[in-house]
């Protein structure tokens, strides 16, 4: 399999970005190697500038839910394009995608569109801050909620301790106010929200943690950031990007019946298109400014063309329910690639979540950064290069999730099984 082109390209990008990428998750510094150059996409398929088709389990890190290149989704993208890229100014698409994510989330009575993930849940945290007038939160080690400078944070030796920098330009003095804590350790947030109650603003937190590998909450878990946010008069903040309108139509607080005070979105709310949001109970979004004080803006917040890619996606997912449907090809493509490691001899578990997933290459289960951390990650480097040479492109990362489409085949799955049995020896 040539990759001469993806080879020529990137040593090109090397001398024009940092590391060649425009975000460190492409560098493939999780399993070596260079990075393939990517032309196009069709389906679930990717196709590199050298000619090689792989099957994609990535969808741009979650987004494309519907496939590459929805025949509808690009109808109304090309639609919006006649009209105007951007007005800097209200459009009625901003209001249907609004009532469409309203109608969609159980727990969101007013949003706010933003430009990504990361924007959302600053801005949320932000405004946790001015409406309950406490500066401290807490975050769970291995959540990842972009690359706000507040949660840019490592545990340090402690259990529960305020957090420490762990990117240069971060100050001591941003993350002073950030606690954190172990997922799914009841009795360590329990004590955190006993000493700290009076002072913390909101608790954030993935709900199926999707950045060291797909890790599940416990029920006890969900249970106890709910009743000790409520208790503490403290902000509920579920981070949704990933797992919003992914692991069923109205998130993951749909799936476990759980509902937070606000909810982050991303990815799949923009149908591959940079948009996000942030919503929640409306007395606390009436504090945004211009209805509140608290500061946040943007110039192509809500900008035409991803509004019109995330009103045709969700509307799709609404008419169509996908879900069962992508469950069941999940479950086979897990199923099959456990069974390819245990054959092979491959200490390993599997995590799964509708159509997120994590094989994780080490014993299990996983159920926080620490037990994460144990994995193999250099089988995993070699497991990753056996499927790419076999047309298959999964996570660069063992601490990454893959995703399903719609346009996954059984075919599809089937020919992933056998590719990971060849490149595990099984």
């Amino acid at each position: 399999m040539s990759r001469f082109r993806s080879h020529e390209i990137f040593h090109r990008a090397l001398e024009l970005m940092p590391g060649g990428v425009n975000s460190p998750a492409r560098a493939f510094g999780g399993v070596g190697g260079e990075p393939l150059v990517i032309e196009r996409a069709e389906g679930a398929y990717l196709y590199d500038v050298d000619g090689n088709r792989y099957i994609d389990y990535i969808g741009s890190w979650g987004p494309m839910i519907l496939g590459h290149g929805n025949d509808k989704v690009r109808a109304a993208i090309h639609a919006a394009v006649d009209q105007g890229t951007s007005f800097g100014a209200p459009t009625e698409r901003e209001n249907h995608l609004a009532e469409l994510i309203i109608d969609i989330v159980p727990s969101v009575e007013k949003v706010r569109l933003v430009n990504s993930g990361t924007e959302a849940t600053m801005s949320a945290i932000r405004l946790a801050r001015g409406y309950t007038g406490r500066d401290k939160i807490i975050k769970f080690a291995g959540n990842y909620h972009g690359h706000v400078d507040s949660l840019l944070v490592a545990a340090g030796s402690a259990a529960a301790t305020l957090g420490v920098p762990n990117s240069p330009g971060v100050t001591a003095g941003t993350t002073a106010d950030t606690i954190v804590l172990p997922y799914n350790d009841v009795e360590t947030l329990t004590a955190a929200f006993e000493q700290h109650g009076d002072q913390l603003a909101c608790v954030i937190f993935e709900p199926i943690v999707g950045n060291m590998g797909t890790v599940v909450p416990t029920p006890d878990f969900l249970a106890a950031i709910r009743d000790l946010c409520t208790k503490h008069g403290a902000v509920m903040l579920m981070d949704e990007v990933m797992t919003g309108f992914r692991v069923a139509l109205g998130g993951a607080q749909e799936l476990f019946g759980v509902t937070p005070d606000l909810t982050t979105m991303g990815k799949i709310v923009g149908g591959g298109l940079p948009i996000a949001a942030y919503g929640g109970r409306a007395d606390i979004l009436n504090h945004v400014l211009p209805a509140g004080k608290v500061f946040q803006a943007g110039t192509l917040s809500g900008n035409p063309l991803a509004t019109a890619a995330g009103i045709a996606t969700l509307s799709i997912l609404q008419e169509t329910n996908p879900y069962p449907q992508l469950d069941k090809l999940s479950e086979r493509l897990m199923t099959g690639l456990g069974q390819a490691a245990t054959d092979a001899g491959v200490a390993h578990s599997v995590a799964r979540v509708g159509s997120m997933a994590t094989l994780f290459f080490g014993e299990g289960p996983v159920v926080d950064w620490d037990t994460a951390a144990k994995s193999d990650t250099k089988r995993y480097a070699d497991f990753f290069w056996g499927l790419i040479d076999r047309g298959v492109y999964f996570p660069c990362s063992q601490f990454e999730a893959l995703f399903l489409s719609v346009t996954h085949t059984e075919a599809d799955i089937d020919a992933t099984i056998a590719a990971a049995r060849e490149a595990l020896g099984a």
